[in-house]
């Protein structure tokens, strides 16, 4: 069995004291279609009370730590302490509509000496439904459970499979990603948007999709995906290539090979 540190532990055991309620209340959404505002009234209560469950947890577990939460917004702690950075409910629309592809992600963000917040050390990304356990420390890898993880070993475009998030109503530059779908699309295997940016990035990090795209994404989205890519020998970058993508709110994923092909795509249909 591979060792972790204690804080993978205590996430863990956060998220699972989460999960059970969230399966329940999964299960009955199907019952509450039958009305028009039920079903999103339900999930909204469902997110907040995984997120007050997980909250609940961690704060027995680090009480001077603080917070930024999906629905709560930043709750200050110690601002020389390190900060949860959660999302209760990560496909949020998979799980009103019934669909089973929805994570709860938890990372840790680091203070900058100066003020303001820095790197992400630990992540984790939990599926309930699958019980599937996605953990990574910063310097220490990538894991599925006790596997370790990494990036898919493909070189080649043409036989990449491609995740993103599509733009919907209110959300989105739909002219952007038209572009660079345009670009991609006819480059690759195949193109995936499971609407899970969290699950997503776990499963570039698991080599299932070889390379991911998206923009206007929260942190909470990504912070646990992103350490856990990088943690499996992948890169993510702004749609520059730089070191932007959380201020930019642009991620674009892959292997070595993958990332520089995607990238010199997007850079392309975004000229």
């Amino acid at each position: 069995m591979v060792s972790h540190s204690g804080l993978i532990t205590v996430m863990e055991r956060a998220a699972r004291k989460a999960a059970p309620r969230l399966r329940r209340d999964f299960g009955e959404v199907e019952h509450l279609q039958v009305s028009r505002k039920g079903p999103a009234d339900f999930v909204t209560m469902a997110d907040q009370r995984a997120e007050r469950t997980l909250f609940d947890e961690l704060k027995k577990a680090r009480p001077d730590w603080g917070f930024l939460l999906e629905e709560a917004g930043e709750i200050e702690g110690d601002p020389t302490k390190p900060r949860w950075v959660i999302d209760p409910l990560d496909g949020t629309s998979n799980f009103l509509h019934g669909i089973p592809h929805f994570a709860i992600s938890i990372a840790v963000q680091e203070p900058k000496p100066g003020g303001g917040w820095g790197e992400v050390t630990t992540g984790l990304i939990y599926q309930p439904l699958t019980d599937e356990s996605y953990w990574a420390e910063k310097s220490r890898g990538a894991w599925l459970h006790d596997r370790r993880l990494r990036v898919s070993g493909r070189r080649d475009l043409a036989e990449a499979l491609i995740a993103t998030g599509i733009p919907f109503f209110g959300h989105g530059d739909f002219s952007q990603w038209t572009r660079i779908f345009g670009a991609v699309a006819p480059q690759v295997a195949g193109i995936r948007r499971f609407g899970s940016a969290a699950l997503d990035l776990a499963h570039v990090a698991a080599g299932r999709y070889d390379g991911f795209w998206e923009s206007d994404l929260a942190p909470w989205d990504v912070a646990a995906g992103v350490l856990l890519v990088r943690e499996a020998g992948g890169f993510v970058t702004d749609f520059r290539g730089g070191d932007q993508c959380m201020q930019r709110s642009e991620f674009l994923a892959g292997n070595d090979a993958i990332h520089s092909k995607l990238h010199k795509l997007v850079a392309q249909a975004l000229r």
